[in-house]
């Protein structure tokens, strides 16, 4: 008698147990031989462990930071591997500095173990570790590219509105910025009101210590101190701590309006005026050859200070000619930037000159003529005799605006422009927080410009600026004689240049 066939059913149950068996076991295999001998958590293994549950020491700590990120930081496996940096004698050395560092700030009463800490652009985290073994567990680091456990990745502050009680900017990093004013605003934003940022930068002028200070404007100034540095690439560090008020956005300095004609220049730019470079206050037989000589000679306010912590950096070429004339013969070859990479505007008039801006990356053209209104005007190219060989060498005659009746025989053209008020759109282009550099080339009317730029206030925007003084030369055809295309003395100019640095404006005689 033949025994009952197995029933179907059964047949169908034993087969899905054996495929599931499989599937568990390739899993398995897979997890154990190429993930690293261990299930990570949110990986399908045989069990879940608790999402709380702490496996190593430090854990805990990491974890409240890394809900901040969104997620940034996994929590550590069942056998975290110590990154091989951790081990070396330079990376213990940094982490000894700042442990030391971060006692002291202790110590002052600016970081406490309940702070909730950031460490902005530490590539490896020695300023993580150092600040967990002083006991300030709740510390995360953040770089371009992460190094776990320590640092999350990130090109910015990408944390939640008032998320930290301390923030800190170790190793200069904040020195090569290219916009220290992005960070300025993303602390004023994630720093806790009565947090306290502190900077180690290697800047140690008072003119860049002064605008490190106003572009921070969300903060008050607490205290800095020299201190020795561990890296021979940074030898001396000025430490600066900062602490944010209460209130959240700081109201804005007043801007300078038409009325305030008392601008005050600030005493630490006065006292770069002191190692600027002596006026030449006799007038030259040859200006040409003196003033392009006195170039060698120029004091630039960047080879005399620091000029980081900037808002943004700004060139205005007030009578700019050509491209190649002086943005590139000139600014872009011969000026020390410090790596900064400037806005440049060029103001120029004569219609000649305008084609060759429209294809000029990085330069702003403004069309007009720089004035102390806005009105429309005349504007006639002359030749000027002694500037014979450099209007040949050009194909263009120097433009400058005079009333048409005062036109004579050596008028090439003359023609309708716009003017525009020079010093109203200095201040609305360009704030006290910005570095300012400008060459003014105007063909006499700088004895209009400067009066009014003083007048307004605007005056105290500009950091530095080249001035080219048009007076009656010498005419090299008539001994004894002057050219009357302009009629003021060079003693004028020596006094127009002496009253400007009288005020703290560091002005340079240009040619």
């Amino acid at each position: 008698m033949m025994e009952p066939k197995p029933s179907l059913l059964r047949n169908v149950l034993v087969r899905a147990l054996i495929f599931c068996v499989l599937i568990v076991g390739v899993r398995f295999a897979y997890v154990v031989t190429i993930r690293g001998e261990h299930c990570d958590l949110g990986d399908f293994c045989f069990f879940a462990l608790p999402q709380n549950l702490d496996l190593v020491a430090g854990v805990r700590q990491l974890s409240s930071s890394a809900i901040i990120v969104s997620n940034a930081v996994k929590p550590s496996p069942a056998k975290t591997k110590v990154p091989a940096i951790w081990s070396t004698k330079g990376w213990r050395k940094a982490v000894q500095f700042y442990s030391s560092v971060f006692q002291d700030l202790v110590a002052e009463g600016y970081l406490s173990s309940d702070s909730k800490s950031l460490c902005v652009e530490t590539p490896n985290g020695e300023e993580v570790m150092a600040m967990r073994e002083i006991g300030v567990s709740d510390s995360i680091g953040i770089y371009k590219k992460a190094a776990k456990p320590l640092v999350v990745s990130g090109r910015a502050i990408r944390f939640g509105d008032e998320t930290f009680d301390f923030i800190f900017f170790g190793g200069g990093g904040i020195d090569k910025l290219a916009k220290p004013a992005e960070l300025a605003a993303e602390v004023a934003r994630t720093l806790k009101p009565e947090g306290f940022l502190v900077v180690h930068t290697a800047s140690k002028d008072t003119y860049s210590f002064n605008s490190f200070v106003d572009l921070f404007n969300c903060c008050r100034y607490m205290r800095f101190r020299d201190i020795d540095g561990f890296d021979p690439s940074m030898p001396h560090i000025r430490e600066i701590v900062m602490k944010k008020e209460i209130s959240v956005n700081r109201i804005p300095s007043a801007p300078l309006t038409k009325s305030l004609n008392e601008c005050s220049v600030p005493g630490y730019k006065q006292k770069l005026i002191q190692n600027a470079e002596p006026l030449i206050t006799e007038e030259p037989l040859k200006p040409w050859i003196t003033l392009k000589k006195n170039l060698k000679n120029i004091k630039y306010l960047p080879s005399m200070a620091d000029i980081n912590f900037k808002q943004r950096y700004v060139y205005v070429d007030v009578g700019a000619r050509s491209y190649g004339s002086s943005i590139v013969s000139w600014f872009k070859k011969q000026y020390p930037k410090q790596n900064k990479t400037f806005e440049i505007y060029a103001i120029e008039a004569d219609k000649a000159f305008h084609e060759e801006y429209r294809y000029k990356k990085g330069v702003t053209l403004l069309p007009y003529a720089a004035w102390v209104k806005n009105e429309t005007l005349l504007f006639e190219v002359n030749q000027d005799p002694n500037r014979e060989k450099e209007e040949k060498e050009n194909g263009r005659g120097m433009g400058r605006i005079k009333p048409v009746q005062s036109s004579d025989s050596s008028t090439r053209d003359v023609h309708e422009i716009q003017g525009f008020d020079l010093a109203n759109w200095l201040k609305k282009t360009v704030s006290q927080k910005d570095f300012v550099v400008m060459k003014m080339d105007v063909e006499g009317t700088e004895f209009n410009l400067i009066p009014k730029l003083i007048k307004t206030g605007a005056i105290c925007l500009i950091d530095e600026i080249f001035l080219e003084c048009h007076y009656n030369r010498r005419q090299k055809c008539c001994p004894g004689k002057r050219s009357t295309k302009y009629q003021k003395t060079y003693n004028q100019c020596i006094k127009l240049f002496t009253s400007l640095r009288n005020r703290g404006v560091l002005v340079h005689q240009w040619w």
